[in-house]
């Protein structure tokens, strides 16, 4: 397999509505009269928002969507319930829950495929509520990377593959008002029944490499017809560590998390449970253990590491991996000798079921090492009794650790003494695994002041957003960071005594992780939330937590516009939350440069002057 699949740029991701009339119908009730071209394309086009299914490529081949040749695609709209026998190629409109029995069929029925034209998708909570789940993934997700053998194994009950196909066609996930158009086109269609127009959707979403004929990574990335998946990881130390010194190097605890998902659609993948919950715990962790008094007092190093590229082959951590058997400037300070445990946080936002918050420890094997994480886990939960906290040990009939950025760490050396810390024991209780469904809310709703009004003089309408059905409860989320936090506050000094005074002091802010969970999840307020604004300039409002692709030259120094908002915003987060003074006075920095070598330049972006501040995070 090559070192990651390939995702490719498009010509253009477009999508219109268009009303093919005859020039002698008459059109009086829709349009006064059309008296340039403006006016006639307006009559014709509605443009529609959406998010596409794109098309992937390996060694082995293509997966996902595209355009069959070089040219659009245009063919009349028909919902899937209506499709009878049909004599040429049309664009289905197929909702949410229709979406695995058709993508089947289309895979298994040639003939079925040969008239799809193109593909609508229409879905909402609506959906959401009634489906019992939707994976566009594999049941085993990542199988070639298992340490262990049985591969067979169901982790992902709602499994369906769909997204690991190729489809010659084009296929678009609907916006909200793109569903509006939609039916509104539809619905006239039923009016104009006995008439000469003809309602088609016009795609234009043909690939570089469909046009140049690359149809494997190999072939593309020669012909340069693609680009590579991937992106920055981050790491941070705390304390900082003292590069220059190799001397009383202390053994590493190592903490894990992923920044990025998958699903069916590049555009909308949220990954709310699978992985984003684990990686808000994390940073909630982070928080609580910055506020410890003596920090640098430990006997151990605390590292924390959020990988991207993740889902496609664990590339982030294999990646880690190969820049520590490099000693590269990237990975300074660390060593594949000094990680004595890792702790990975896995899916963690559905943790709570009848006022208890529980979660499954997976261990890649015994040892002591992994025992002593075991025990802290029991410990930790043990100092928070009045949270309502369980942490059970995974079912032992499992074939081994769940998929996770721990299978890297186990192929690379399968002496790995590490813990995944998981909502789940035998499979994922996230039934919408790698889909666009795994987002915040299962059920949102906008609201306004005037709702409540009372007195007919108060009618200021204020609009705003809540979400009634959590997908994932941040609860479960808070639960889980307060434990991981003291349990690497007991790892690293070594110290199981519950009574401890500091190991009380540790207290996860609830506030914080729910305006994080907001942050990454959601588009309102999205990366635009103070929270984020504080630390970096973002490029986009809503989070895409897809991984994206390499542009230029991979750099442990890399050009800012280069990486991902969500990269930067952890770069800098960590590094104030990790970061130590050196004595009571702070610098500026301008263009982001310090003139300490242990020093980095942070909120450069959000402020005309960042600040410099010791801190180990790359």
């Amino acid at each position: 397999m090559a070192m990651g699949l390939i995702r490719l740029l498009s010509i253009a991701f477009t999508l219109v509505l268009l009303s093919i009339l005859p020039l002698h119908l008459s059109l009086a009730d829709e349009i006064t009269s059309i008296e340039s071209v403006p006016d006639l394309q307006k009559l014709m086009y509605v443009a529609v928002d959406g998010f596409p299914c794109v098309r992937l490529l390996n060694l082995s081949g293509e997966i996902g969507c595209s355009n069959p040749g070089i040219n659009k695609v245009v063919a009349p709209i028909i919902k899937l319930k209506d499709v009878k026998d049909l004599v040429q190629p049309h664009t289905i409109l197929v909702t949410a829950d229709e979406m695995e029995d058709f993508f089947t069929r289309v895979s298994t029925d040639l003939s079925f495929a040969s008239k799809i034209g193109g593909v609508l998708v229409e879905s909402g909570s609506n959906f959401q509520q009634k489906l019992k789940g939707f994976s566009p993934d594999k049941r085993f997700p990542q199988a070639q990377f298992s340490p262990y053998e049985n591969v067979e194994y169901k982790w992902n009950s709602a499994a369906s593959s769909i997204m690991w196909r190729n489809y010659n066609f084009p296929v678009y996930l609907l916006s909200e008002s793109g569903i509006s158009a939609v039916h509104e086109i539809l619905s006239k269609k039923k009016m104009k029944h006995g008439t000469y127009t003809s309602d088609v959707a016009e795609f234009n979403m043909v690939m570089e490499t469909t046009k140049a004929g690359t149809h494997n990574s190999e072939a593309c990335l020669q012909e340069g017809t693609c680009l590579p998946l991937g992106g920055y990881s981050v790491w941070s130390s705390l304390p900082p560590i003292s590069v220059s010194s190799s001397n009383n190097r202390k053994p590493v605890v190592l903490t894990v998390a992923s920044m990025d998902t998958a699903s069916f659609f590049r555009d909308k993948s949220f990954g709310a449970d699978s992985p984003i919950s684990g990686l808000v715990a994390l940073l909630g962790a982070v928080d609580a253990l910055s506020r410890v008094d003596g920090i640098s007092n430990l006997k151990k190093q605390l590292v924390f590491l959020v990988l991207t590229g993740e889902t496609w082959g664990y590339l982030g951590s294999r990646r880690f991996l190969h820049e520590l058997d490099l000693h590269s400037d990237a990975v300074a300070g660390l060593s594949n000798t000094s990680i004595e445990t890792v702790l990975e946080i896995g899916s963690v936002g559905k943790g709570l079921s009848g006022g208890i918050n529980t979660f499954f420890a997976h261990k890649t094997r015994v040892s002591s090492v992994t025992n002593m994480t075991l025990d802290a886990l029991k410990i930790a939960q043990d100092s928070l009794a009045s949270k309502n906290i369980k942490i059970l040990s995974a079912d032992t009939a499992n074939p081994g650790i769940p998929p996770s950025s721990l299978m890297a760490f186990m192929r690379k050396n399968p002496q790995t003494s590490a813990v995944v810390l998981e909502d789940f024991d035998t499979n994922f209780v996230n039934k919408f695994y790698h889909s666009h469904l795994d987002d915040l809310c299962k059920k949102s709703h906008s609201l306004s002041f005037s709702s409540f009004r009372s007195k007919p003089h108060f009618a200021l309408l204020i609009p705003f957003w809540c979400c009634i059905a959590a997908n994932i409860n941040s609860s479960s989320v808070v639960a889980a960071a307060s434990v991981v936090a003291r349990t690497l506050y007991i790892l690293a000094s070594d110290n199981k005594d519950t009574s401890n005074s500091a190991l009380g002091s540790i207290h996860v802010n609830a506030s914080f992780v729910e305006e994080l969970l907001t942050c990454l999840l959601a588009c309102e307020p999205g990366l635009s939330c103070n929270l984020v604004k504080d630390y970096i300039s973002p490029t986009n409002t809503c989070p895409g937590n897809y991984a994206g692709v390499i542009l230029g030259e991979p750099s442990s120094k890399p050009y800012l516009g280069y990486v991902g908002d969500v990269s930067r915003f952890l770069w800098n987060f960590l590094a104030d939350k990790t970061s130590v003074q050196k004595g009571n006075t702070t610098s500026v920095c301008s263009k982001g440069v310090c003139s300490k070598t242990d020093e980095v330049c942070i909120k450069a972006e959000s402020n005309k002057e960042g600040t410099c501040v010791v801190s180990t995070t790359r």
